[in-house]
């Protein structure tokens, strides 16, 4: 079986003339001089490098579509009929509603969260920035966590700087102040840094200037092996980067006649890599709290097997906060779309390594920190598989593009209502709010005349994690566990062999063997 679609995607643009392509080339098994070029290949042969990446950009998330052979659909979760873990076995006491999907992450800094779930890093593209308005303020009412991803005050074309240092980022406080306004207790914000963050040294300025407590060292992400990227959106932008030294793609300062003529339509930026050693690691988790950071982490990607063991060593040894873990399969504002596809380690497999890692320091009485999945999570039976598969050291889950479509859709809904182009499909409902979203009332219960203050794209976040934590009590009561803390991967049965191979989840017809015919035949 192949498990990868080459040379067509509705990402890049592209598709085949024919049906049936060679496998791995993805080429049309009859070529035809004379086809337009609808192909990655031939749209390559024109527009060249630009093809590489998803399509358009700062409007588009991607996420990878390669099929890998174990999922976590091959994973099923366990229900039973006996008992109730976190709650008296009383059927009126044992009632989904009263399952409880709080959590806490972190060591001396407690972070409060009302559902189990981080947003993903949500940096510079025109993407995030036009939409982090009902995320933040979404994120802020729900009670999980929001995170500023890398770049942004570098990308702010409006940042002020003081011996190439940060003084000012409007767009960072903006992204900052959103949050904090709306903050009701459970919930928190966090700022990535990755390697121009730090040069900068807008983790400090946001500390000092923003009293932002979270701050995040980043390694990578499971979308790409490389870092950060964006496009300018002036040849001017791509100028100030070229001054600060970045890799600007095509040269700024060369492509003036060409930029004007429409040759070049878009210029590409790109982060340098970061360099990982144990002690710069350390000695950076110790200057951020030294500077203020109440609770700091890391994010890495899917990097081989040696990197991650790095990740969670090091993590334990500067006795971080949280450590994020993003697999192969999840999304991103701009990455290589190939890369996306054909680089990492997909998430179960590295979440399943993670385990086993953790596992070995947690025997050895070591400083495990709390850890959380990405890549490719949607809904409410991602979330207990993957806090099932990895308890007791895996606490959350971070979604990325699932918390961006409601932000989306909210937002769209607004402008809709307000032109009088409520689209049929959401019409039948209503068109007006109150009868659109159903949380509607509630919220307007809980802040009163702030009420109007709340951007549609924000109640569509509530109401995308309300739905989320209630199918999540649907599952958790059907395993009778009425608390976070009791999920175990004995709640999880492997469908297949090689998903019991690549989880250690017992094989279905394997699992609870011993004890069922201990019931049957004693």
């Amino acid at each position: 079986m192949y498990y990868g679609t080459p040379n067509a995607s509705s990402a890049t643009g592209t598709r085949s003339r024919v049906p049936d392509q060679a496998p791995q080339s993805g080429i049309c098994s009859v070529c035809l001089d004379g086809c337009t070029g609808l192909c990655e290949i031939a749209k390559s042969s024109y527009r060249g490098r630009e093809v590489i990446y998803p399509k358009p950009h700062g409007k588009v998330t991607a996420g990878a579509t390669k099929k890998y052979p174990v999922d976590y659909s091959h994973l099923n979760i366990q229900g039973t009929c006996v008992g109730a873990a976190g709650v008296k076995a009383d059927p009126d006491k044992a009632v989904f509603p009263a399952v409880s999907t709080e959590t806490t992450l972190g060591n001396n800094y407690k972070v409060k969260l009302s559902l189990p779930v981080l947003t993903g890093a949500l940096g510079s593209t025109d993407i995030a920035k036009d939409n982090w308005e009902g995320i933040a303020i979404g994120a802020a009412i729900s009670g999980i966590m929001v995170v500023i991803g890398e770049n942004v005050a570098g990308m702010d074309t409006e940042s002020e700087y003081k011996k190439g240092k940060v003084i000012r980022s409007p767009e960072l406080e903006r992204r900052v102040k959103l949050f904090k306004h709306w903050h009701d207790g459970a919930g928190e914000i966090i700022l990535q840094q990755n390697v121009e963050d730090t040069r900068l040294g807008s983790a400090e300025y946001a500390m000092e200037k923003l009293k932002v407590r979270c701050i995040e060292l980043k390694w990578g992400q499971g979308a790409k092996n490389i870092g950060h990227e964006a496009k300018p959106r002036s040849r001017e932008q791509a100028l100030d980067f070229e001054k600060k030294a970045d890799t600007v793609i095509p040269k700024a300062h060369l492509a003036k006649k060409v930029f004007a003529e429409e040759e070049v339509r878009e210029f590409e930026r790109h982060s340098r890599l970061g360099m990982v050693s144990h002690e710069e690691f350390v000695k950076s988790v110790e200057h951020y709290r030294n500077a203020g950071a109440k609770f700091v982490s890391l994010k890495t990607g899917a990097y081989r097997i040696t990197d991650l063991a790095r990740a969670i060593r090091y993590a334990s040894d500067a006795q971080i906060d949280l450590l994020t873990i993003d697999g192969t399969g999840g999304r991103t504002g701009m990455s290589p779309w190939r890369m996306m596809n054909e680089c990492g380690i997909p998430t179960i497999y590295l979440q399943s390594i993670a385990y086993k890692f953790a596992s070995q320091l947690k025997a050895k009485g070591m400083h495990v920190p709390d850890l959380a999945i990405a890549g490719g999570f949607s809904l409410e039976d991602h979330i207990f598989k993957a806090l099932a598969l990895g308890a007791p050291h895996f606490k959350a889950v971070s979604m990325g593009r699932a918390l961006m479509i409601p932000a989306f859709i909210g937002k769209n809904i607004q402008n809709w209502i307000a032109e009088d182009k409520v689209p049929a499909d959401i019409k039948k409902y209503g068109d007006v709010p109150g009868s659109i979203f159903i949380t509607l009332e509630a919220l307007k219960t809980r802040f009163g005349k702030d009420f109007k203050k709340l951007p549609l794209a924000a109640v569509a976040m509530y109401t995308f994690c309300d739905r989320l934590q209630a199918g999540l009590q649907q599952l958790m009561a059907g395993t009778r566990k009425f608390a976070l803390k009791h999920l175990d991967r004995s709640d999880l049965v492997s469908l297949t062999k090689e998903a019991t191979e690549v989880t250690g989840i017992p094989y279905v017809m394997e699992a609870d063997m011993e004890e069922a015919q201990r019931i049957l035949l004693c």
